[in-house]
């Protein structure tokens, strides 16, 4: 997987490791992503939306740019783990900025201090084994841990005996339904559009549960990624709260699709001769749409199945699902249209973060 440095871009991982006794009890039972309250805005139902007046361009410069990356295939990575905390009892370890405090993204992130809870069993992004041992000099090396309502998230992290190494840690609360531009304008997270990952994810859990419904779906937006030469240089749109810009960064042109674009698959698309989970997938993105969450090669994020109850083999998706080859018409750039969400922000790195404790008052644009 090609990976992109940030603030310029990260293609953000998720880790999903259970803590060894939560394993045990949990055994039997099928583990499903995180999610946000029903009325946040990754839920909300896109499908008759009005698109973007410059929706055709747009998509038109992605596919003349190349279209997906990974020599436009529309491919699926497996990679992204997940973990579990139980509620308590939990070891825990400060956050220290990585590798000083002037590589630390703040005020974007939560300050250096915060305790990072380190469940027995976890993993971080590129730990061949579970531990929490990463070479972060030259991984992305992404650690994200659910713990209740609390979604905890931390890029090049490595643990060592004095605390969680990381150049950004940050908490997304469960329960709260975020504003337009997330946990502040012009703020980043460990995805470069300032979005949480996990609730953006899709799991073999949670495809088999939407698969027993009749003309089932995931309920929730789902994140991809493009190669940030075909990324628009130094903008982003709402629900996104950060952009990118070179040295290393988004370098696109001004026609293409700016970080955080939400594109919805066209309700016309034949998807006949997918199977079962190939359509819940399928439906999702016509009903919920994709969003653009970081520069990368891999377009889609799906959670590694080794926690899971069900199996992505199981279940009959291989990484190459969308892609010509399979018996299904491939998923192209062409298939899907932009949703508006609103008008282009410039980015300035200039984070301002709302509050943690802010009152939700919906002024979303769509």
């Amino acid at each position: 997987m090609t990976t992109e440095s940030h603030p310029a871009s990260r293609r953000a991982v998720v880790l999903y490791g259970f803590a060894l006794l939560a394993a045990a009890s949990a055994a039997c039972a099928d583990v499903h992503l995180p999610r946000f309250p029903s009325n946040a805005v990754w839920h909300r139902d896109i499908s008759a939306a009005p698109l973007s007046a410059n929706s055709a361009s747009m998509i038109s410069a992605l596919s003349g740019l190349g279209g997906w990356g990974n020599g436009n295939k529309f491919q699926i990575d497996f990679s992204i783990v997940v973990v579990h905390a139980p509620a308590s009892g939990v070891p825990t370890k400060p956050v220290i900025a990585w590798p000083d405090a002037s590589s630390y993204y703040s005020p974007d992130c939560n300050a250096p201090g915060m305790s990072f809870p380190l469940p027995v069993g976890g993993m971080i992004e590129g730990s061949p084994t579970a531990d929490y041992n990463c070479d972060h000099n030259n991984n992305d090396c992404h650690l994200l841990v659910v713990q209740g309502s609390t979604l905890y998230e931390a890029y090049a992290a490595n643990v060592t005996a004095s605390g969680v190494e990381a150049i950004c840690a940050l908490t997304w609360d469960l329960n709260k339904v975020y504003p337009p531009e997330g946990r502040g304008e012009q703020c980043t997270s460990v995805d470069a559009a300032g979005f949480p990952v996990a609730p953006l994810l899709f799991s073999a859990d949670d495809v088999y549960a939407a698969m027993q419904v009749p003309n089932g779906d995931l309920g929730h937006a789902i994140r991809f990624v493009l190669p940030n030469a075909r990324i628009v240089n130094a903008r982003y749109v709402h629900p996104g709260s950060h952009g990118t810009k070179p040295p290393g960064g988004a370098s696109g042109p001004a026609n293409t699709l700016p970080y955080a674009a939400r594109l919805r698959l066209k309700s016309t698309f034949n998807m006949a001769n997918y199977n079962a989970a190939g359509k819940v997938i399928l439906r999702t993105m016509q009903r919920y749409g994709i969003v653009l969450a970081d520069g990368g090669n891999i377009a889609l994020t799906a959670e590694d199945d080794r926690f899971n109850t069900h199996k992505w083999s199981e279940l009959g998706v291989p990484a190459q699902i969308f892609n010509s080859g399979t018996g299904n018409p491939a998923v192209q750039v062409t298939d899907f249209e932009v949703v508006e969400t609103g008008s282009q922000k410039v980015v300035t790195y200039d984070c301002v973060r709302i509050p943690d404790d802010f009152i939700y008052i919906d002024h979303f644009e769509y």
